[in-house]
């Protein structure tokens, strides 16, 4: 098991037309830290995290998950 944290903010904002400054600014933390968590180079705290599911009106495991996503359009993402 790794310490690594699985996010979806890309597909989120990305579906949501929203920018990584945008989100960055809706946040309070450089634009860069939303590039670095998107990238799973840089995992948000508690409160962070929370933030992000908040913006996003969605629940954290969402967003977030120690186990990666599957891949939209499998079969594991649909059944």
């Amino acid at each position: 098991m790794t310490d690594t944290v699985h996010n979806r903010i890309a597909m989120l904002r990305a579906e949501r037309g929203v920018s990584r400054r945008e989100l960055s600014e809706a946040l309070g933390v450089h634009y860069q830290t939303i590039g670095y968590l998107e990238r799973g180079e840089y995992s948000p705290s508690l409160f962070l995290a929370l933030r992000i599911a908040e913006y996003f009106e969605v629940p954290i495991e969402v967003v977030f998950s120690t186990e990666p996503f599957a891949r939209i359009g499998s079969e594991a993402a649909t059944g």
